[in-house]
């Protein structure tokens, strides 16, 4: 099928909605296309944070571009999976055009385009988003109205989800410790803002700077916003890739049983793709290989008492798992938000990170034998055929502003190059 908006052809969009329910005609078109196309491999990529079809397909564009060339007598067909998920317009993205609210000359509110995206992500909840930006606008002193900022975002976000996503919202580390559970709501709004106003200023500072002043908690508010928003769709991207991809793969192999699947997810895309792992048919061994970039979930995730675990063996291939210390956006801000509250070591530090951390940031964690190697090592290869494989991709995933730092560096022909290895297509 040819798209006039995409870089490689056969290209195919399967959309999901919130519950992981399928568009049933993409999902006909796509059968159907697949098992008369003579497509032998299937990239199938789940996007992160984008707040839209468009966003999520210039992303799929831009890094499926340089495969066919790469891989020129193989018979490759792409999927671009889309789900409700948003981004905050105020977040750089490497190479792609900066929306007027990313400047931080002032203290961050709500923007149109981000309002427009909460509208949209969060239906039904107009009033509560109108009063969430005005407290934004105007910052009152009085720190009942920061109460009343938290108590709104716990409003907007549903921190107790109806339906099918409730099972889905915690990961869990080796220790059995919940790792998704919204621990920026069990202490006060105040304190938890002025902890993401201490990490901002931490990231806004160069080298050297000395200590910051005390921050004033109204400067961590729309962080409070933003994570929380991501813990929406951490839990969401769970439920899509348990209930909607991983059973569309099932009926993928038995009508196509020859096509090889290769999952490939940024962000919380990777944590969709690995759900999807859980949501296969007994039986079903067509996935050849998952690779993950940047993935926005417990580094714990496929470990022994992991939300996950075990789940690496469903794949007749490796799970490929890139990271980079240049993500901001896992290194800080995701363990902060994991462990807002209770953690009597401090919410900044060594200890949380290795606690609360991400894929994104470390790679996969506390799974025996776990291969590691530098990307340039990886891209030499082979690859192991089978299990984890941490892939240090710094070397490339190094660009991008604060808070998310490299989070959404990810377009580059080296990890293009990366998923071809893995799924050993050529």
């Amino acid at each position: 099928m040819a798209d006039p908006a995409m870089s490689v052809t056969p290209y195919w969009e399967l959309t999901f909605d919130a519950d992981g329910d399928v568009d049933g005609g993409q999902r006909d078109r796509l059968l159907t296309g697949v098992k008369r196309g003579g497509v032998r491999d299937l990239v199938v990529f789940s996007h992160g944070w984008n707040s839209d079809r468009s966003g999520a397909t210039r992303l799929y564009s831009r890094f499926l571009a340089p495969i066919p060339a790469l891989a020129p007598a193989a018979r490759i067909g792409y999927v671009g999976v889309v789900w409700p998920s948003m981004r905050f317009s105020d977040e750089p993205i490497p190479d792609l055009p900066r929306s007027t609210a990313a400047a931080r000359t002032r203290p961050p509110t709500l923007d149109g385009e981000t309002r427009h995206a909460l509208l949209e992500t969060f239906p039904g909840r107009a009033t509560v988003v109108d009063r969430i930006a005005r407290l934004l606008e105007q910052r009152p002193p009085e720190e009942a109205e920061l109460e009343e900022f938290g108590r709104l975002v716990r409003l907007l976000v549903d921190v107790v989800p109806p339906g099918p996503q409730a099972l889905f919202g915690a990961d869990t580390l080796a220790e059995g410790v919940p790792q998704d559970e919204p621990e920026m709501f069990a202490c006060p709004t105040a304190v938890a803002c002025e902890e993401f106003a201490r990490a901002l200023s931490g990231l806004d500072s160069a080298p050297g700077d000395g200590e910051f002043a005390l921050p004033n908690p109204w400067d961590g508010a729309h962080e409070l916003l933003r994570q929380a928003t991501y813990y929406t769709m951490k839990r969401r991207a769970g439920t899509v890739g348990e209930r909607g991809l991983g059973p569309f793969v099932g009926r993928l192999a038995a009508v196509a049983p020859a096509v090889r699947v290769h999952l490939v997810g940024h962000s919380f895309g990777g944590r969709l793709v690995s759900f999807a792992l859980r949501g296969l048919p007994d039986g079903v061994r067509t996935v050849k290989s998952v690779t993950l970039l940047q993935g926005a979930f417990s580094h714990y995730a496929f470990a022994s008492r992991g939300v996950l675990q075990g789940q690496q063996n469903r794949i007749d291939g490796p799970l490929v798992c890139c990271y980079s210390r240049f993500d901001q956006a896992l290194s800080t801000m995701y363990p902060l938000a994991s462990r807002m509250a209770g953690d009597a070591r401090g919410l900044v530090g060594e200890a949380l990170g290795v606690q609360w951390g991400a894929l994104g940031h470390d790679g996969v964690q506390a799974v025996p034998g776990t291969h590691a190697c530098m990307l340039a090592d990886a891209l030499a290869g082979p690859l192991p055929t089978s299990g984890c494989v941490n892939v240090d991709a710094a070397s490339v995933v190094r660009r991008g502003g604060a808070p998310a730092g490299a989070h959404s560096d990810i377009v580059h022909p080296e990890l293009a190059r990366l998923v071809l290895a893995a799924g050993r297509i050529r």
